[in-house]
């Protein structure tokens, strides 16, 4: 609970958790609903990759254009997760 007091990385809040939520929420009070199952899986799937972004220091924009190229982002390699571990 106080985790922030032993490391100073350790977020104060969880206020972003919070965040990557709202934005789901948001999209559903405009249309009342989904569709859709799979628009709202689509949904979830685009802020996830770009809320990891952000928070791996990658501009939203640049992890788009090396997911539309075709490309892996070095966020999401899976020897790059390793490695963190």
């Amino acid at each position: 609970m106080l985790r922030f007091l032993d490391a100073p990385v350790a977020p104060f809040t969880n206020n972003l958790g919070e965040r990557d939520l709202r934005m789901t929420k948001v999209q559903h009070k405009i249309s009342c609903c989904f569709r859709a199952r799979e628009a709202a899986e689509i949904l979830c799937r685009m802020r996830s990759v770009l809320s990891t972004a952000v928070k791996q220091g990658v501009a939203a924009h640049t992890a788009l254009e090396q997911l539309f190229a075709g490309e892996v982002p070095d966020f999401m390699r899976q020897d790059t997760l390793n490695q963190a571990a």
